[in-house]
């Protein structure tokens, strides 16, 4: 077994697809016609969008406006080697600051911005 896959729900996936293009330079890999679901060319692991609508279809009682899925929780990293021009063109393409680049106590520099979504997107050096 291998981890394949995460999937973000939101409100527009081609408004996402969009941003995480600019923001993150991961470009679409794969865009359903329905517009409901698409995929970031992200290497082993696939980053992918789902409609809320879909979300609510696929589990209406966990998923659905109100439900228990949100966007707290958990965290999207991308890993690079200079956080400072990473993070710089996020917030150019519209990401919401929570934190600025700093080292950590281990060594390692991140920074922190939420997506249009809410979803909190870590950009980190190589730990």
């Amino acid at each position: 077994m291998r981890f394949g896959y995460t999937i973000l729900y939101v409100r527009d996936v081609a408004a996402s697809v969009r941003f995480y293009e600019r923001a993150f330079q991961q470009p679409a890999r794969l865009v359903h016609e329905s517009g409901q679901y698409a995929e970031l060319e992200t290497g082993p692991t696939t980053l992918a969008f789902a409609a809320h609508e879909l979300a609510s279809a696929n589990l209406p009682n966990e998923l659905a406006p109100g439900g228990r899925a949100g966007a707290d929780g958990f965290e999207v990293c991308f890993v690079t080697e200079d956080v400072e021009r990473a993070y710089a063109r996020a917030v150019e393409a519209g990401a919401e600051v929570v934190s600025e680049p700093r080292v950590k106590p281990w060594g390692q520099r991140a920074a922190y911005v939420r997506d249009p979504d809410g979803n909190l997107v870590e950009i980190a050096s190589p730990a």
